[in-house]
């Protein structure tokens, strides 16, 4: 039974490393990608801020179908053939127009595959007795992996050659999706009616308003971090070395997770984090040396792997069995759609015109005051359900 169990659980860790892999090529390289394609930093914020987007309503869309056709599996798939086609044409447009036509094309696709498989980790977790920490950090060791190995890729052979690495994860992630075991819901398939529990549900909606002032910020540096390394004097390799350091210490909290994460409830797993947060980025604002941002990259770990992993399992508290998938992935919208946006939009405006070192100091305040408000929420009844 124990063998079995783990067979079901290896094309699950496959799928989220070779997802989290392709992702890194995006999240890590594609600013600078857009920035050898001669963008500025507002053209480069508006085109990262068409992913979130996209994701706003792409998220909730197949939360929604996976939940009424009661498949994790199906979607993913079809999910993963629509990001292999709209990627192949993405990266090849030079024009802004056709950069945001096609880039809201392929994150109406990409976006909610990672949500769709956190979705899928846990209700293993849950029904083999595992933890979905141990799971999930599959999914930041191909983060890791990739943002190493692809880093070294383009320095040798050049940013513009970008597509090719993104497109062998992608396709490496559809193959393994094919022989995924797909999730047993028991609960009623549900109708469009069922999600306004979610949206009169009034401490779901007001944590996540107040986790986007650690949201924004965590977006922001992940559009511009790659580019402000770049202004301090680093290369690829540079950038693609502080994402692996930075991934690999998010997958030892995730791997971690069962013996810290039960002791003490999320929401102080969650402020905790916020308050790092915001001492990272205050550090960012005033390092000149991109070693240095290399360094403190193990701290990312300890900002958005607790983050993630506790309101991730917070939010499973606060929603009801039979929307799961649509309550995590309007988790996710937030995290990674709207608050996407916002970091995209400010960030990219603010580090054309104040530089970098401006932009991760107001991080820094918005993450501080982010932390006191939940804070609050925590002192409060509905903080505590």
């Amino acid at each position: 039974m124990l063998n079995r169990d783990k067979d079901t659980l290896v094309p699950l860790k496959m799928l989220l490393f070779s997802f989290h892999a392709a992702n890194t090529v995006i999240v890590s390289f594609l600013p600078l990608f857009l920035q050898y394609k001669g963008f500025d930093g507002k053209q480069i914020g508006w085109i990262l801020a068409i992913g979130p987007m996209a994701a706003i309503i792409s998220q909730p869309f197949w939360g929604y179908m996976s939940d009424k056709y009661q498949t994790v599996k199906r979607i993913i798939i079809l999910c993963l053939v629509g990001v292999l086609l709209f990627s192949t044409i993405f990266f090849q447009m030079d024009s802004l127009v056709t950069v945001l036509i096609m880039g809201a094309a392929m994150f109406f696709f990409a976006s909610p595959i990672g949500a769709l498989g956190d979705s899928l980790s846990q209700r293993r977790a849950q029904a083999l007795g595992k933890s979905f920490g141990a799971i999930r950090t599959w999914g930041s060791i191909g983060f890791a992996t990739s943002s190493l190995l692809v880093g070294e890729f383009l320095s040798m052979v050049g940013i513009q050659y970008i597509v090719w690495p993104y497109l062998f994860f992608a396709a490496a992630a559809l193959v393994v999706a094919f022989i995924l075991k797909d999730v047993k819901v028991e609960t009623q398939p549900i109708q469009l009616s069922d999600v306004k529990v979610l949206l009169k549900n009034r401490p779901f909606l007001i944590f996540l308003f107040l986790i986007m002032f650690l949201t924004i910020t965590h977006r922001a540096n992940d559009s511009f971090m790659g580019i402000y390394i770049a202004s301090l004097g680093g290369t690829e390799s540079i950038i693609g070395l502080s994402w692996f350091i930075g991934v690999a210490s998010e997958a030892l909290v995730f791997a971690l997770a069962a013996f810290w994460f039960r002791k003490f409830h999320p929401l102080l797993f969650i402020i905790a984090a916020g308050l790092l947060y915001s001492f990272r980025w205050f550090s960012y604002s005033i390092i000149d040396d991109p070693v240095l941002i290399v360094l403190l990259q193990v701290l990312h770990g300890l900002t958005f792997g607790i983050f993630y992993l506790s309101a991730f399992q917070y939010v499973a508290r606060l929603i009801p069995k039979n929307l799961q998938s649509t309550g995590h992935l309007l988790f996710v919208s937030v995290f990674f759609g709207l608050s996407g946006i916002i970091g995209s939009l400010i960030g990219g405006a603010l580090i054309d015109t104040a530089g970098g070192g401006t932009l991760y100091f107001t991080m820094g305040v918005l993450s501080l005051i982010g932390s006191i408000l939940l804070t609050l929420y925590h002192a409060f009844p509905f903080g505590k359900p």
